[in-house]
């Protein structure tokens, strides 16, 4: 079968990312001496530079791993901060708010990423906070080459940045070329103060005193001071956050156990119910026995399946008793083969263009009263929403903002899966002091009272940031995962199953056509859906989308290459051979390894 690029092989180490510079930086962490955490974690800060449309240090990180000698445990890193205290649905109802804006500062949780960064490589890494930092400060300092979407994303919204944010045109306009050598000299000055400051400690010492310094020092300060300002939001209004050094101060990534489901000799395991991992367990959960794969009933069945599994989102999902408030997620029931079995009779012949939660050990599900059918596309649709009245600002399907990927496994076996998001240029005004925005993940919560994911403080709004680890016979042999908001979980599900129902090669599955459904309330700002819809990459020829069609589902053929930005990495335990591959789709993602 041919292939846009080899699957690489080899046995010293193997990195895949969204953006080329991450990839060989890790890859060069590898080479001197460092582990796959220390890669993920300079990887991490760089894709903080080379894509600042898609992820920054204001946002947020899941990050799920294995380390080597650890008896085959997967673990969970939770880099997603919470609502801050003042974030009730009183005070942004008392603004005349009915959603979450998905902009602005009034959008920010508490910024998760950074912490949950040096957790990891506290806890797991060998390399000092100056080594890893190092390639993450050279391409903001002295440049690195704009990729073509920053300089799109850099152009819908400059004239925002021109009338309302205009510490952001300070940074960003005028507007780059493609290719051209972009610095940011803050943040080059953020990170080279913080080395300052974390001097002459030991490695562990130095980490933790940074992670202070991020909370209450310089860093935390000028994140507060900025957020309280007043700025334009996607509601039209000028908006200030919530966030207090307090909230800051009492934040701490934790690590989870995570969810975890067992099917056809694998076991896959994700984040827990604060994220939407679990959609990618109840899909394979439903899945009926001897579904062939690429068969003329495949899709179909796929499709229905992520429609069930998402309305369950949507009822079920949330912080509700994990750090929040309420019952928890009821994962064991959602997981169950007498769950399962019943809703598997729900997927029909035909499409369905109803949203049917179930019921879960007899629960009642209770639906968000949004979003509104038939709201205008194009406006928050992905991640994440750039629009405000007045200012001609919206972003395309090809330049909206989303999210980064990267997945590392080093020669000893330790295996990394990471989705770093939030904290766009495009989303929240620069804090001119550090070179970066906040981010806008609030975004996610609704503000209707009494659901699993409504706006509570210390709550953390439900995110689609998922990645991906699974094993076979207890043993860690593949990490992957890819960008795309409510899509990831249904473009990482067929990338998996490619592997495991269809035996391709990590490269080939990646290559696959590709398809997903916007037939449930989307995660962001306006929280639209389209019932019935499935969009195909032309790919996957006539026939299947005339089946589709006879089905009943309201089929959008896109371009060829348009659906999914998957990663992966693969160890086989019992040869010692690792692989890697990346998506040609965009023109960004990189695997690398020898």
């Amino acid at each position: 079968m041919f292939t846009t690029r080899p699957t690489l092989q080899g046995t010293f180490g193997m990195v895949s990312s969204t953006h080329w510079l991450a990839s060989q930086s890790a890859m060069a962490v590898l080479e001197g001496g460092g582990n796959a955490f220390d890669a993920a974690v300079a990887a991490g800060f760089v894709l903080h530079v080379v894509e600042p449309h898609l992820n920054g240090p204001g946002g947020e990180v899941p990050v799920v791993f294995a380390a080597a000698g650890d008896g085959g445990r997967v673990r969970v890193l939770c880099g997603q901060g919470a609502a801050p205290a003042g974030a009730t649905v009183e005070h942004y109802r008392s603004l005349g708010l009915e959603l979450v804006p998905g902009t602005g500062p009034i959008a920010a949780a508490v910024p998760g990423a950074f912490d949950a960064w040096m957790v990891l490589l506290r806890d797991y890494g060998t390399k000092s906070l100056a080594e890893v930092l190092d390639y993450a400060i050279g391409y903001a300092e002295r440049g690195h080459p704009l990729a073509p979407n920053v300089t799109a994303t850099v152009e819908a919204v400059r004239e925002l940045f021109e009338r309302e944010w205009t510490s952001s045109a300070e940074l960003y306009l005028p507007v780059p070329r493609p290719g051209a050598l972009f610095r940011n000299p803050a943040l080059t000055a953020t990170w080279r103060r913080l080395l300052a400051e974390t001097a002459g400690l030991s490695r562990e010492a130095a980490i933790d005193a940074a992670r202070r310094i991020w909370r209450e020092g310089f860093i935390g300060e000028a994140m507060v001071e900025f957020a309280g300002r007043p700025a334009m939001d996607s509601s039209g209004r000028r908006n200030a956050s919530t966030l207090t050094g307090d909230d800051l101060s009492g934040y701490r990534a934790e690590y989870e156990e995570p969810a975890r489901y067992d099917w056809n000799g694998w076991t896959v395991c994700k984040a827990g119910g604060w994220s939407q991992g679990p959609v990618f367990l109840q899909q394979l959960a439903l899945l009926p026995d001897g579904l062939r794969y690429d068969s003329p009933e495949y899709r179909h069945t796929l499709i229905e399946g992520t429609k069930l599994a998402m309305a369950d989102r949507e009822a079920w999902y949330g912080d509700a008793g994990e750090g929040g408030a309420g019952e928890s997620v009821p994962l064991a029931d959602l997981l169950s083969r007498e769950y399962n079995d019943e809703r598997r009779e729900l997927i029909g012949e035909t499409a369905s263009f109803e949203l049917r939660p179930g019921s879960p050990g007899g629960r009642k599900a209770v639906l968000p009263e949004f979003p509104v059918e038939g709201a205008e596309l194009g406006l928050g649709l992905g991640e994440p929403t750039v629009s405000v009245d007045g200012l001609t600002t919206r972003l395309d399907g090809s330049t909206r903002g989303d999210t980064c990927h990267l997945d590392i496994v080093d020669r000893w076996g330790n295996m990394v899966a990471a989705t770093p998001s939030g904290g766009w240029l495009q989303s929240s005004p620069v804090i001119p002091e550090l070179g970066f925005p906040l981010g806008t993940r609030l975004q996610m919560a609704w503000l209707q009272p009494g659901l699993p994911n409504s706006l509570m403080p210390g709550r953390r709004p439900r995110t689609t940031l998922s990645p991906s680890l699974a094993l076979r016979e207890g043993e860690p042999v593949l990490a992957f995962g890819t960008p795309g908001g409510d899509q990831q979980d249904q473009w990482s599900l067929h990338f998996f199953l490619a592997v495991a129902l269809g035996g391709l090669s990590l490269q080939e599955a990646i290559d696959a056509p590709n398809w997903h459904t916007d037939s449930f309330p989307s995660s962001f700002h306006p929280r639209t859906t389209q019932p019935g819809s499935v969009t195909v990459e032309s790919r996957v020829g006539e026939a299947a989308v005339a089946e589709l069609r006879r089905r009943g589902h309201l089929v959008t053929v896109a371009d060829p290459w348009s659906e999914g930005r998957m990663c992966a990495v693969a160890r086989d335990p019992w040869t010692g051979v690792l692989s890697a591959a990346a998506n040609p789709r965009g023109m960004q993602g990189y695997a690398v390894g020898r």
